[in-house]
């Protein structure tokens, strides 16, 4: 039986954070045990939706992670088909966060992981993203919604679990029209069994503990409520030491494994990545766990990571270990107009100005 409060949050990120070395160990891209960007990423690869050769495998820890979430939330009664809360606005939203995400190279989760295993350029992306939080923050003191969701019936939250069934036949079938990275870090994975099992608990875990990257932050801004930071900090502070166990720790800014220094677009790419997901109320990490859950916005929220990670290789968007490039620049800064925009509209800004 899990342990509840403070504890159980802590155990929670001592947890991911141990299991994230250990799936690199096993074969997973350095500093990526876990890193749900970068893994929807290399499904949205895998099934053509963008052809960047390095980046194409279907990650068996994301099917983990919304399963895990799913038969948790069955187990205790917690399962609950939900949706209709600006559906379409959410889907725009999961593009933003992914386009923010794959500027820096990494999720919230990952931000934490690079932190742990010594790469300071994360810092500056750390600081970004408490930065975008404070933004949305100031938004949803404004009033900020994107509306109330309603019951659906239950059909409607299986889909999401059932996709990811669909997902992991196709992984072990691996027919002709399913891409394979063969170079790169979409070849690069822990074994099946190994990484599906972690996604299960890491899932579990999160389920239960209620996990956000985004979450404790924004709890601290707003409720003083530190609950919620302590997993983050746990996934910190026990990956350090999982890392330095396993002789992967290197302290540095340079020749840190899938990263770049350029510390300005680490900084912009997380602070879109912080702003957009306190605008859907979690960060992606915690979008898979509520999908898990039946929440069909959160689905429809990662359907919209996996549509932009496809736009972000299509386009030329994602940063390299070379840098930012232009075209990702630009959409950066164009995610940025768009988050100032619904944030302004969807909040009592505007109509406290009319009057």
């Amino acid at each position: 039986m899990l342990m509840k409060g403070k504890k159980g949050i802590i155990f929670a990120g001592a947890f991911i954070g141990v299991v994230a070395v250990l799936l690199v160990y096993f074969g997973n891209p350095a500093n990526m045990g876990f890193c749900i960007a970068c893994f929807i990423r290399d499904i949205s690869g895998a099934i053509g939706l963008h052809r960047a050769e390095v980046v194409q495998y279907i990650r068996p820890e994301i099917i983990g992670l919304v399963l895990g979430a799913f038969i948790l939330s069955l187990i205790n009664k917690e399962f609950a088909s939900k949706g209709g809360s600006s559906p379409f606005a959410r889907f725009v939203l999961g593009i933003v966060v992914m386009i923010g995400a794959l500027m820096f190279l990494g999720c919230p989760l990952r931000m934490i992981l690079r932190l742990g295993g010594g790469d300071l350029n994360a810092l500056l992306g750390l600081v970004g993203f408490i930065a975008g939080i404070f933004v949305g923050v100031f938004f949803l003191n404004k009033g900020f919604s994107l509306k109330r969701n309603y019951k659906m019936s239950k059909i409607e939250g299986y889909i999401f679990p059932a996709l990811n069934i669909g997902l992991f036949v196709l992984l072990l079938a691996a027919p002709a029209f399913i891409f394979f990275s063969e170079k790169g870090p979409g070849s690069m994975s822990a074994p099946i069994l190994i990484s599906l099992a972690a996604g299960l608990l890491v899932g579990a875990l999160a389920q239960k503990t209620r996990l956000c990257m985004v979450g404790g932050t924004r709890d601290m801004l707003l409720f003083r409520d530190n609950h919620l930071l302590l997993g983050f900090i746990g996934i910190l502070v026990f990956s350090i030491i999982a890392n330095l166990i396993f002789g992967y720790f290197k302290l540095g800014f340079n020749n840190q494994p899938i990263a770049h220094t350029d510390g300005m677009w680490n900084f912009l790419g997380m602070a879109v990545v912080g702003w957009g997901s306190v605008l859907l109320g979690g960060c992606p990490l915690r979008q898979l766990i509520l999908s898990g859950e039946g929440n069909a916005d959160s689905a429809v929220t990662v359907m919209g990571m996996l549509v932009g990670a496809g736009i972000a290789h299509n386009f030329g968007l994602a940063s390299s270990a070379a840098g930012a490039t232009i075209n990702g620049k630009i959409a950066v800064i164009i995610c940025i107009v768009f988050l100032a925009i619904i944030s302004s509209f969807s909040s009592d800004i505007f109509s406290k100005l009319k009057k």
